[in-house]
């Protein structure tokens, strides 16, 4: 299982969402109320080399993204210019090429095998 820790403000403090489960997809970060809030984030697994974080700029995986692997602590999304700018996500427990992230992106649709919210 991997955990990953959603902050609204750099440094991983403030408002915080920790998702611990196998793999999940937000079509919509205002269904969590946390769209275009997040500046950092800590993601984690025991097995860092299978584990995907993918945000998007927009809603329903479109817009320009952002790709992190492996166990990852990101203080300052400014230093990715995306801070406050993620509209939606996916976290995944196995890597994902940018070919399978442009599909989804084609797709709108999350990667089979994971749980999915909607709004």
């Amino acid at each position: 299982m991997a955990r990953l820790t959603l902050f609204a403000a750099r440094n991983f403090v403030s408002r915080r969402l920790q998702i611990r489960r196998h793999g999940l997809a937000i079509r919509n970060m205002s269904a969590i109320r946390f769209d275009n809030d997040l500046s950092s984030f800590r993601l984690r697994r025991n097995n860092s080399a299978n584990v995907t974080l993918v945000l998007f700029s927009q809603a329903n995986y479109q817009g320009s993204f952002r790709v992190f692997r492996g166990n990852t602590a990101i203080a300052n999304l400014s230093n990715f210019n995306f801070n406050n700018r993620t509209s939606s996500l996916i976290f995944i427990l196995r890597n994902l090429t940018d070919a399978q992230i442009r599909n989804i992106q084609s797709n709108a649709r999350a990667p089979r095998g994971i749980a999915e919210i909607r709004r």
